[in-house]
């Protein structure tokens, strides 16, 4: 008896002192916690976030007086300058793209509207067109920079998404008739267009790669391959490869003869100096390989044949230089150094001004045309250059005769032929005696 009452009162005398020092230890960590938690507040007080009330309302109401009203208070041409396009191109755009979530005009929480999709596709387009700061539109759109972004990226992604496919294609067989025809025109029967190369600085480059980016002008550049016509539709765009890579290097990784040499281009045919030919060509610059599918200018021609050629050829070739040239003028965020570290954003953006600027040339081509119609209507009846309709590009292709296709396209005899007889033609066509 007297062993059972010692017992519990051993066991009451732990039980008592354990409590007391778990008690003791949970007051001291409490202590510390809030010493720990007023020294912390005392040396950083917490920040509220900042809010600013833009009245995105009255941003909208202000746009729309201004361009989009009945009577607007800019008049167009004034839009087409800002704009970049003309009015019914840019609300086809705006229709086009208000099927996607993001344009859409929602409510918040509490029943207000938010940005229409006037001001979105707004605040995208003066991004693009003046390679402005994502900030820059806020006093009149009443956008904030992050939503500036998202607008850009958004809009570029919707109008390759909408427009991709009918604007950035390979030329159809009825685009290759004009193009053919335009060509016939100009001295060049055979010619689809030109080709080159331009340079797009990446300031944003990562660290990492910068060696493989950047070129002789010691900054990294990332670079676009595009064929171009007389009317500077760009009908061919290649954009990526690192600046350090010439045009030669480019030409082997690009897709430009890829339906060349599965058998899916278009059949073509048309007669220079007597001879008959069945394969376009592009015009180059010196520095590309002398294949069939190039024909470059004579450099130092030393007699009155080749110096008329040259004449021709140089003045024909500029044709991609000017679309590069109108490109950058048109969207100036692909003049101005690229300041995004996401390459495929970078992308996204050059194919989209492509896009856009092909769709500019569609509304306006026939305000700047350098030919007569009735000289088309004359060349298609009396030309020499024909496209085969009837030619079906859905055969299956095989090694075989990808590797026919390829060696066609690169018979440097053929390429000198064709380049005689160009010198021949020429010279019956415009030369003075």
């Amino acid at each position: 008896m007297a062993s059972s009452s010692n017992y519990n009162f051993e066991e009451a005398l732990d039980e008592e002192l354990s409590n007391a020092l778990s008690n003791a230890f949970q007051q001291a960590l409490d202590n510390s916690l809030d010493s720990y938690g007023d020294r912390q507040q005392a040396a950083k007080p917490r920040k509220k976030r900042v809010h600013i009330e833009r009245n995105r309302e009255e941003g909208h109401i202000q746009l729309w007086n201004d361009y989009f009203a009945e009577n607007p208070t800019f008049p167009p041409n004034l839009f087409r300058r800002r704009f970049r396009m003309n009015k019914p191109l840019f609300m086809r755009v705006v229709d086009r793209l208000s099927t996607i979530p993001f344009f859409q005009q929602k409510r918040d929480a509490t029943g207000r509207n938010g940005l229409s999709t006037l001001q979105k596709c707004t605040a995208a387009i003066r991004m693009l067109a003046y390679g402005l700061a994502a900030d820059a539109v806020d006093e009149y759109l009443r956008i904030g920079a992050t939503t500036s972004m998202k607008c850009m990226e958004h809009f570029v992604d919707g109008i390759i998404y909408c427009f991709g496919d009918e604007y950035l294609r390979q030329p159809t067989a009825e685009d290759l008739q004009r193009l053919l025809v335009i060509g016939e025109i100009r001295g060049f029967p055979g010619m689809m267009g030109s080709i080159d190369c331009m340079h797009w600085e990446w300031k944003n480059c990562p660290t990492s790669w910068k060696g493989q980016y950047t070129r002789a002008s010691g900054k990294p550049t990332i670079v676009l391959e595009a064929v171009a016509s007389q009317d500077l539709w760009i009908w061919h765009a290649f954009f990526g490869p690192p600046g350090t890579l010439n045009d030669i290097n480019i030409l082997d990784r690009s897709p430009v003869f890829d339906d060349i040499l599965k058998g899916r281009a278009p059949a073509v045919n048309y007669t220079v100096n007597g001879n008959e030919y069945n394969l376009g060509y592009y015009l180059t610059d010196g520095i590309y390989p002398k294949w069939a599918t190039f024909i470059q200018s004579i450099s130092l021609p030393q007699t009155e044949k080749a110096s008329l050629f040259a004449t021709h050829q140089e003045a024909c070739r500029k044709d991609v230089e000017r679309a590069f040239g109108v490109l950058q003028a048109r969207f100036a965020i692909v003049k101005n150094p690229a300041l995004l570290w996401d390459k495929v954003k970078i992308g996204n953006i050059m194919r989209a001004c492509i896009i856009l600027h092909n769709m500019i040339v569609e509304d306006e081509r026939d305000g700047y045309t350098l030919f007569d119609t009735t000289e088309f209507e004359q060349a298609e009846s009396a030309g020499s250059s024909r496209v085969d309709f009837t030619y079906s590009t859905d055969m299956p292709s095989n090694f075989f005769g990808m590797m026919t296709n390829r060696a066609r396209v690169r018979d440097r005899g053929m390429h000198q032929q064709l380049k005689n007889d160009l010198v021949e033609h020429i010279w019956t066509k415009y030369s003075r005696n």
